[in-house]
């Protein structure tokens, strides 16, 4: 919190970029580019997309906030050139970035540390055929939720509610990835909660309860309506916001992820099974920072201003090797 402007350098804002999230990742930077110019950094716009990333070592950039969202920003792509580069950036490094986009290998490794998340199914390219899309709702039960393996913002994402639509649904989500994700529904209240730091320094922010309208938190409740409601503080009882807390924080370490992140989740409550079990969706290593975001409307909640928060982040810029 009480870095010192002057000292973090020139600082470029990575933001826009290649992904299906470009218009979100340019509203984030936005906001994050004008946080920083208000508490004194030097701080410059800058979209992969229209310059190429060698240009950030010829203008002699001391360090970088990675406002990207997806693909070739928030997947490890971006992370390891600015490694080979020598210019420090927010939150996670390759490795940690790589895999949690990547929603099946999140859950992997997830499941492997005995880590609660929903069951799932991966199709992959050449493994669309009618009787396989109908083995989907047999196994994993109806309704289910289909999305891109590796997107975000609720990009190509559908809630099946029946056979029929398993066809379609796979369709959406193979326009955005080639490995299409089939998962467990669970029916219940959606939460999140953000974590600033890194390893045992790392500390879980206050959970923020989602209510969408008809819970479907899609693109356009995310980002764009004032139809969604947010508690945070999230009602939830002490112990149970707790071990939301506490699982997150495992989610982050298991992963190996540093600098911030964001862990969204479920709380089962419908009334087929009520009992208040927590399975983690997925981890964001590159949260939003719009006006709609979910990381600086908890960390508001915690004293945290968002020009503070974009400080602080900034400030704790770094790379793999540790330097």
């Amino acid at each position: 919190m009480n870095a010192d402007p002057k000292s973090l350098g020139k600082v470029a804002v990575l933001m826009g970029g290649t992904s299906a999230e470009r218009e979100v990742s340019l509203m984030s930077g936005r906001g994050v580019l004008a946080a920083l110019l208000a508490r004194g950094v030097d701080a410059h716009a800058f979209d992969p997309a229209e310059h190429e990333l060698g240009e950030l070592e010829r203008a002699r950039y001391a360090r970088v906030f990675i406002a990207l969202h997806g693909r070739h920003g928030e997947d490890g792509t971006v992370q390891g050139a600015l490694e080979l580069l020598g210019i420090p950036y927010t939150g996670s490094g390759v490795m940690a970035s790589a895999i949690a986009l990547d929603k099946v290998m999140t859950k992997r490794v997830w499941r492997a540390e005995g880590l609660p998340t929903p069951r799932w199914i991966c199709l992959g390219a050449g493994e669309r055929a009618r009787e396989q899309l109908r083995a989907v709702p047999d196994e994993l039960g109806l309704p289910l939720i289909v999305k891109p393996a590796r997107e975000g913002s609720s990009i190509g994402v559908t809630k099946v509610c029946g056979y029929s639509e398993m066809h379609d649904a796979v369709a959406l989500a193979a326009r955005y990835d080639a490995d299409v994700l089939c998962e467990e529904f669970i029916d219940g209240v959606e939460l999140t909660c953000p974590v600033l730091g890194s390893g045992a320094a790392a500390r879980a922010l206050p959970v923020v309860r989602i209510d969408a309208p008809g819970g479907n938190y899609d693109f356009e409740h995310k980002y764009f309506s004032d139809d969604t409601g947010y508690r945070c503080p999230s009602g939830l009882a002490p112990a149970e916001e707790a071990e939301v807390q506490r699982l997150t924080l495992a989610a982050y370490r298991t992963l190996g992820c540093r600098g911030w992140g964001r862990a969204d989740l479920m709380l089962r409550t419908g009334a087929a099974r009520n009992d208040r079990a927590l399975f983690l969706l997925e981890m964001n290593t590159s949260p939003g920072m719009t006006g709609h975001s979910l990381v600086p409307m908890s960390a508001r909640a915690a004293g945290i201003s968002y020009e503070d928060l974009c400080l602080v982040l900034l400030a704790e810029a770094g790379l793999d090797s540790g330097s």
